[in-house]
């Protein structure tokens, strides 16, 4: 049951992006899209209450429990980022505005990198509270081992992550030597040119 929430959660997100995205730009609403927007963290809490209704029912700690932690967890670390990524794209399309690419070269892109991996940091740290939180409710060790795994795992795939980020200012990318400084404007005459060879 975990497993479909959590697939219909996913979905749901989509969803209410999508009407949102269209209800702000598409049909000129722009607080019912903000609204729609809004209602995605509805999606985590009811994920977490049928969680904690699932394990005080006396359903087996196991994996999904612990996904449907880390899945939460990711939400709160990545998904503004990610509606704020899909809000700039969408801007771009339908009402023209200049799409504005994160750095590529030099500190400027580790700087950015750095960012991205602070939400995987959070989105980690909320998935541990989360999983702590169930192993002091079930409170019997020997049926939290699963979950004690997909702590050591939000931890692990951070530490990953951190690693990769810390590449970034440990070996800056160059920019090619021909390569101009790119801004928001020549970015997207790139783009329309681009959309131009391929009509």
């Amino acid at each position: 049951m975990i497993v479909a929430l959590i697939a219909a959660c996913e979905i749901g997100f989509w969803v209410l992006l999508a009407a949102g995205l269209a209800c702000r730009y598409l049909l000129k609403m722009p607080r019912t899209g903000l609204a729609l927007l809004l209602c995605e963290p509805l999606l985590e809490v009811v994920l977490l209450i049928v969680t904690a209704i699932d394990l005080k029912n006396g359903a087996e700690p196991d994996w999904t429990h612990g996904l449907a932690a880390l899945y939460i967890g990711y939400t709160v670390g990545h998904g503004h980022r990610t509606v704020k990524w899909l809000d700039g794209h969408a801007a771009h399309r339908l009402q023209g505005r200049p799409l504005v690419r994160p750095p590529r070269y030099g500190m400027a892109r580790a700087r950015h990198e750095g960012r991205v991996w602070l939400g995987t940091l959070v989105g980690a740290v909320v998935a541990t509270v989360l999983l702590q939180a169930a192993i002091w409710y079930v409170d019997d060790p020997s049926r939290v081992t699963s979950l004690e795994d997909w702590r050591f795992g939000a931890w692990r795939a951070a530490g990953i992550h951190g690693l990769v980020a810390l590449s970034y200012f440990v070996w800056p990318r160059k920019a090619p030597a021909d390569a101009g400084p790119v801004t928001a404007s020549t970015s997207t005459e790139k783009n329309a040119e681009r959309e131009g060879a391929h009509r």
